[in-house]
C-alpha cells in the first residue's frame, strides 16, 4: 500500500517545469537555418523537402540547446 501525502492546499496542481529559454532559441534558430539552407541548396526540389529540413534543424537545435544548457546554463 502506498503512503499518501497531503499538499498545502487541497486540489492544488503541481506545475511541471518548462524547458529553459536557451533550448527554444537553439530550436528556432536551427529550424530557420535548416529551412533557409535547404531552400538555397534544394532549389529545384519539391517544397516539402524544405519544410522537412527545417523540422530536422529544429530537432537538432533542441539537442544542441540541451547540451548548451548542461555545459553553460541558461541565457537568462
Amino acid at each position: 500500500m502506498s503512503k499518501l501525502t497531503k499538499t498545502s492546499q487541497p486540489g492544488a496542481k503541481s506545475i511541471a517545469p518548462d524547458w529553459p529559454v536557451v533550448i527554444y532559441i537553439w530550436a528556432f534558430g536551427m529550424g530557420i537555418a535548416g529551412y533557409v539552407i535547404a531552400r538555397i541548396l534544394l532549389d529545384g526540389q519539391p517544397h516539402p523537402w524544405h519544410w522537412a529540413s527545417g523540422i530536422a534543424g529544429a530537432i537538432l537545435g533542441v539537442g544542441l540547446g540541451w547540451l548548451w544548457y548542461r555545459w553553460k546554463g541558461d541565457v537568462i
